[in-house]
């Protein structure tokens, strides 16, 4: 990270944190102040207390820098058993206390706790003013939950539920986006697999109170099991997510392992194929999608001989058929990883052209249109091909790379996504390839001559590194 990003963060850290910090006292200062408002039972309050504090100190990551635990469930069951004369400020101050991590402390962080601060208690606050509305409505002051019926909590509960989610979804939203830019955060996906937990916990929670006010304490024990048991709910999607994110990392290494010339070019066509499809306008859980495809592209290559991949120069024939094979391997070594089926097919259909022709995977036969998917990556993939150093030909230069794209728009490129990414990168004002202006022919006979560049590179793999007889034939792309 440079210096001037360093700052620019460290400025944005000490914008929310502030901003969001003012917020919540300002919050807290407002509900004492209001006479409507009394403290609940103070026993009571601390148990919730307890409960919110922990679960806060345990949050699991669930998307890339969003962080998911229990907390509504305790918020929302604690505001029903409070009342509606005591469940807001009882809520906030709750609220208020989960902040500051153990973590927080050893690593002497403040910005996170101050922010988190300020949206923990505008979240909790805006929850139970609206449950203390449903339940309030039409009752005399000092009057319980119960009194307003058993629908009524249901309902408040549910209301209260969403306008957590909103107010706390915004806010982690803002400060994200705010501190590390639009470039560094990857837009979140399956959202709806984790706010949709999250409403039902909320409502739960609310039931759970209803529950306490029947029952007594005697439910405590109950309640304590259901709150674990939606903590442990969270725990497991995260450890799934890590667990697909490392299968894939694990299948980067053993390529790499075998074609260190390709290092770091998945995850570059990721990064390309992510540009494209948000400058296409594809959500979260699209441009995941996109991501992993990208990322397992070329796994197949771990089936091809280790020479081939190596060659510097053109292939032959019946080599090119080999490596045409690579997206059928692909299909071989992951078809039967459920979470990998969907990304498969797109990988599998990289090579495909836009008009049909081409080589084709899973799904598709010649003379098919591939889908978006595919077209991006095919885009993203030949991009970084041109513009990078491979065994066969030194790397060309970026508008180079954008004239061989433009100019294969309509045959082996959707010209759409072509536009989209070049727009894309223009707006980045960040620059691939060499500096250096070569024909695609000078390139590889560089490439085949073992000048410069391809020292330096056998300087990086050792002395050992392979090296096959040059031969007439066709290049893999």
């Amino acid at each position: 990270m440079s210096r001037a990003v360093a700052r620019r963060q460290h400025k944005a850290m000490v914008q929310v944190a502030v901003g969001y910090g003012a917020l919540g006292v300002a919050i807290l200062a407002l509900l004492v102040s209001m006479p409507w408002q009394t403290f609940p039972d103070p026993w009571l309050w601390a148990a919730f207390a307890a409960a919110f504090v922990y679960f806060e100190w345990h949050t699991v990551e669930v998307n890339d820098r969003l962080f998911a635990s229990p907390s509504i469930m305790v918020l929302l069951t604690a505001a029903v058993i409070f009342g509606p004369g005591s469940a807001v400020v009882g809520a906030a101050t709750m609220a208020a206390l989960g902040p500051v991590s153990p973590a927080d402390v050893r690593e002497r962080r403040w910005f996170q706790p101050i922010a988190n601060f300020g949206q923990l208690v505008a979240s909790a606050a805006a929850a139970t003013t609206v449950l203390s509305l449903a339940l309030g409505v039409g009752l005399p002051a000092g009057s319980s939950s119960l009194d307003a019926g058993l629908w009524r909590i249901a309902l408040g509960s549910a209301l209260a539920t969403i306008v957590y989610g909103i107010v706390n979804y915004r806010m982690v939203l803002f400060a994200v986006s705010r501190v590390y830019g639009r470039l560094e955060v990857r837009p979140w996906s399956h959202i709806g697999a984790i706010l949709l937990p999250m409403t039902g916990m909320g409502f739960l929670g609310g039931m759970l109170g209803a529950t306490y006010l029947i029952v007594g304490t005697a439910a405590l024990p109950l309640i304590a099991v259901v709150f674990f048991v939606g903590y442990l709910a969270f725990e497991s999607y995260a450890r799934l997510r890590e667990a697909q994110e490392s299968t894939i990392r694990g299948f980067i290494k053993a390529l790499e392992a075998k074609d260190l010339y390709t290092r770091g070019h998945t995850e570059r066509v990721a990064r390309f194929a992510e540009m494209i499809g948000k400058q296409m306008g594809y959500d979260g859980t699209q441009l995941e999608r996109l991501r992993w495809a990208a990322l397992i592209h070329d796994v197949g290559k771990l089936a091809v001989p280790r020479e081939l991949i190596r060659k510097r120069a053109r292939l032959t024939d019946d080599e090119y058929q080999v490596m045409q094979h690579h997206v059928h391997f692909v299909e071989d070594l992951l078809d039967d990883v459920d979470f990998l089926k969907p990304m498969v097919e797109i990988a599998t259909n990289h090579h495909a052209h836009y008009d049909g022709n081409g080589y084709h995977g899973a799904g598709h036969e010649h003379g098919d249109t591939p889908s978006k998917e595919a077209c991006i990556l095919a885009v993203a993939d030949t991009f970084d091909a041109i513009t990078s150093t491979r065994s066969y030909r030194v790397a060309l230069t970026q508008p180079y790379a954008y004239a061989e794209l433009r100019r294969h728009a309509g045959t082996q490129f959707d010209p759409e996504v072509v536009e989209a990414f070049i727009a894309a990168m223009e707006r980045t004002g960040t620059s691939y390839g060499s500096t250096i202006e070569l024909t695609d022919e000078e390139a590889r006979s560089i490439a085949e001559e073992g000048l410069d560049e391809i020292r330096k590179a056998d300087q990086i793999h050792g002395r050992d590194f392979p090296l096959a007889p040059m031969t007439d034939g066709r290049s893999d792309g």
